[in-house]
This record gives structure tokens, C-alpha cells and sequence, in this order.
């Protein structure tokens, strides 16, 4: 499984894969809280220490924001990519 096919975690559209401890979670977690609200889109978050499956393909790039299964960022979220990538899904 490459880091390009997607995967499927949930049912809701966008899934923040995170990790105990993770400072940028801390971080990415309110942006994608208030972006996901005013889009009237569901989210989810998977963490690793609950999934240590999906710790070879996410370990190092978490916090990961995953959007219909495919990796939409990692590290940091992007506001404005995320705007538009929820725009696209309603």
C-alpha cells in the first residue's frame, strides 16, 4: 500500500489521524474543528495509539488530515486548501 491509495478509517468524510502527545494535533485540531463546522461537514479522529496498524503508513507525518480516504495534508493544515477541498465535497 502506497502513501497515494486511499484508505478508509470512517465513515465521515474527513479524518484527523493523530497521536497522544503530538503538539501539531494541538494545533491542526481547532482549525479543522471550526473549517468542518462552517462547511456542515463530519469529522472524525483515529488515533495511532488505537490504530498502531496504521503506524508505518502515518507515523511520521502525523497529524494527517485525510479527506475521502486520501492524504489532504500532513504536519500542518492548509485553511485555505482545506475551504476548498469541503466546498467539494457539499
Amino acid at each position: 500500500m502506497s502513501a497515494h491509495d486511499p484508505v478508509h478509517l470512517a465513515d465521515e468524510p474527513v479524518v484527523l489521524v493523530t497521536r497522544p502527545g503530538c503538539h501539531l494535533c494541538d494545533i491542526v485540531r481547532p482549525v479543522l474543528v471550526e473549517e468542518t463546522a462552517a462547511a456542515g461537514v463530519a469529522w472524525t479522529e483515529v488515533s495511532l495509539s488505537e490504530r498502531p496498524d496504521l503506524e508505518a503508513r502515518f507515523g511520521e507525518l502525523v497529524p494527517v488530515t485525510l479527506i475521502d480516504g486520501f492524504i489532504h495534508d500532513y504536519w500542518r493544515l492548509d485553511r485555505e486548501r482545506l475551504r476548498a477541498a469541503l466546498a467539494a465535497l457539499t
